[in-house]
C-alpha cells in the first residue's frame, strides 16, 4: 500500500474476461467503497487463438473501465495477449497490487467444475491476496473469517482490518478442532452383531486431550474476536470439530455466507506447497466467494 501525502493508495489488479463472474467482481469492488484514493488496473488477456477478435476485446474492457469509473475509483485499462494466468501473475509481480480480484470461472470454463484453471493457479501462485468472486454478487452480509492459528490465518485477519469498513455486516469466525482419533481394535468379524450401535469407549486420556483442544480453541477464537474488535468489528464465534474444510463449507451453506476469509497454508502443510488443502478446498467447492491470503502478507 503506497502512501501519497496522507492518504493511502490502495492498488487491485481486476482481472477482466467479461464473464458473469467478472462482472459480479466489479459490483463486489462498489460495495466495498474503497476510498477515491483507490486505483484499479483492470487486466484482460487474449490468447494467440482470439487475436483476430482483438477490437471486441478492447471495446469490452473498454466497458468494464467505464464501470469501474463510475463507482467512483481510478481505473486504468490493459489488454494482453498470452496466456491468462501466466500474464495475470506477471502483472501483479510488476504492479505490486494490494489485492488482486478476478472471477471464479471464465467464458469458456466446463459446466460442473466449480473453479476455473486460470482463478486456480493465480491463488497458487500469486505474491499478493487473492479474491475469488462468484456470480451473483448481492452483498457481503455476512462474512467467515475461518481460522486455524497459522501465520496465514493471522495475515489474512490483518488484510481484512485493511479492507474499507464494511457497515450492516455479520462476522462470524470458525475454527475447526481435528476429528477425534478412530480406535484401533482387532475384533472377530464372526461374533459381531452389525445391527448393534456400539459407541467408542473414551478413555479418560482422550476425554483430557478433547477438553484441551476445545480450551485452545475458544482461546483462539477469543483472541481472533479482540483484534476485530480492534477494527471496530463484533464478531460471533464458532467452534467445531471434524474435517476442516467440510465443516466450514457446510457452515457457510446452511447459514447463506457470501465470504470467506481464510489464510492460503494451515499449520500442518507441507512446506512445498503454496497452498494448503483446506483453503484450496474451499476455493473449489464453497458456493460464495474467498477471500485468500498467504502467510508473508
Amino acid at each position: 500500500m503506497v502512501t501519497k501525502g496522507d492518504s493511502k493508495i490502495f492498488t487491485i489488479l481486476l482481472a477482466d474476461d467479461g464473464s458473469e463472474h467478472s462482472r459480479s467482481a466489479v459490483h463486489l469492488l462498489g460495495g466495498l467503497s474503497f476510498p477515491e484514493t483507490t486505483t484499479v488496473h483492470v487486466l484482460r488477456v487474449i490468447t494467440p487463438l482470439q487475436a483476430a477478435e482483438h477490437e471486441s476485446f478492447e471495446n469490452s474492457l473498454e466497458e468494464t473501465r467505464a464501470a469501474i469509473s463510475a463507482i467512483g475509483l481510478d481505473a486504468r485499462s490493459e489488454l494482453l495477449l498470452g496466456y491468462p494466468a501466466e500474464k495475470i501473475i506477471e502483472t501483479s509481480e510488476q504492479l505490486c497490487p494490494d489485492l488482486i480480484v478476478m472471477g471464479a470461472k471464465g467464458l469458456r470454463s466446463t459446466l460442473g467444475i466449480l473453479l476455473g484453471g486460470v482463478a486456480q493457479q493465480v491463488v497458487e501462485y500469486a505474491c499478493c491476496p487473492v479474491m475469488i468472486v462468484r456470480a451473483p454478487y448481492v452483498d457481503l452480509s455476512r462474512i467467515l473469517i475461518a481460522s486455524d492459528g497459522s501465520d496465514s490465518s493471522k495475515a489474512a485477519i490483518r488484510f481484512f482490518g485493511t479492507l474499507p469498513r464494511i457497515k450492516n455486516i455479520d462476522i462470524d469466525v470458525i475454527h475447526v478442532l481435528p476429528p477425534p482419533p478412530i480406535p484401533m481394535t482387532v475384533i472377530e468379524p464372526m461374533f459381531v452383531d452389525l445391527s448393534i450401535n456400539q459407541p467408542w469407549e473414551i478413555t479418560e486420556e482422550e476425554a483430557e486431550r478433547r477438553k484441551k483442544e476445545e480450551e485452545e480453541g475458544e482461546e483462539l477464537l477469543q483472541t481472533i474476536k479482540e483484534s476485530l474488535d480492534k477494527f471496530g468489528y463484533e464478531a460471533n464465534t464458532v467452534l467445531k470439530r471434524g474435517d476442516a474444510a467440510s465443516e466450514i463449507i457446510e457452515y457457510v451453506k446452511t447459514n447463506e455466507v457470501k465470504l470467506i476469509v481464510t489464510g492460503s497454508r494451515g499449520l500442518g502443510n507441507i512446506r512445498s506447497w503454496l497452498m494448503g488443502s483446506v483453503s484450496r478446498k474451499l476455493v473449489h467447492y464453497s458456493n460464495c466467494s474467498v477471500l485468500v491470503v498467504r502467510g508473508d502478507q
